[in-house]
């Protein structure tokens, strides 16, 4: 993770335990609290790449509803935290959300940097962004998707589809694996690796080079002005587009993959 996402360096990355200089070596298990040095036998210095800032997702068009049958058909559950929707023969899904990996809101950089090409069960739909396809979908509880969206949780999809939790692990997922439903590597619609890979490079950088990424208001209560809100939080202007992007989502996607 160091190495991968956060510093750059040509040589190896050595970490020690400051109070007691032990080496710290891979390991699957979580360090113990405490400072650590990192150190290399060449240059060394941190990522001067950005997270994608993101905001709480909407589903306002036909395709994000095609999105979200999708992605309710294949997984039937919260795949992080494993919560079984036992209404959905009722057809009730009121605290599950179908989840995209990659934000609705950045579908500009999607379609400039060619993430289409991540997709393989969109490739003969014509007029269809594969933003929705459901390689890009997970579905998540209601608590889960916030956490999700806002980079708190992730999937390492190297490390075994681990859950990593960014901050106080309130649900109890931290260390969990990602429900076999949504990855089955014989199902043509199953999430992406290369999109769980990207959404989780973006939470380590939103959390974990210098102080982070800023944090969102999206409790706005029946009366709240919510422009103003906005305008008087962190990022306000690419908030304030971010969520206007996200909103109107669906009204000029003709053409676009």
């Amino acid at each position: 993770m160091l190495q991968n996402v956060l510093l750059v360096a040509e040589q190896p990355l050595t970490v020690t335990h400051r109070a007691s200089s032990r080496v710290i070596t891979c390991t699957t298990h979580v360090v113990e609290l405490g400072d650590y040095d990192v150190s290399s036998a060449g240059p060394i210095q941190v990522t001067d790449e950005v997270s994608s800032l993101r905001v709480l997702s909407y589903s306002i068009s036909g395709q994000e509803n095609h999105f979200r049958d999708g992605v309710r058909a294949r997984d039937g559950r919260c795949v992080i935290t494993g919560v079984l929707n036992q209404l959905a023969p009722f057809g009730r899904w009121n605290a599950f959300k179908a989840a995209h990996v990659f934000p609705l809101q950045h579908e500009s950089i999607w379609i400039d940097q060619g993430y289409g090409r991540r997709v393989t069960n969109m490739a003969n739909e014509v007029g269809v962004s594969q933003i929705n396809s459901t390689q890009n979908g997970l579905l998540l509880k209601s608590d889960v998707h916030d956490l999700f969206d806002s980079y708190m949780l992730s999937i390492n999809p190297d490390d075994g589809y681990k859950i990593i939790s960014f901050g106080p692990d309130i649900l109890g997922v931290d260390g969990r694996i990602l429900d076999p439903i949504c990855r089955n590597p014989n199902d043509s619609n199953r999430v992406s690796d290369e999109l769980l890979r990207w959404h989780f490079r973006q939470a380590v950088l939103a959390n974990m080079k210098g102080a982070g990424d800023p944090v969102f208001e999206s409790d706005f209560p029946p009366g709240t002005d919510m422009i103003a809100d906005i305008r008087k939080g962190p990022s306000s202007q690419q908030r304030f587009e971010m969520e206007m992007a996200s909103r109107l989502q669906g009204f000029s996607r003709e053409g676009q993959v």
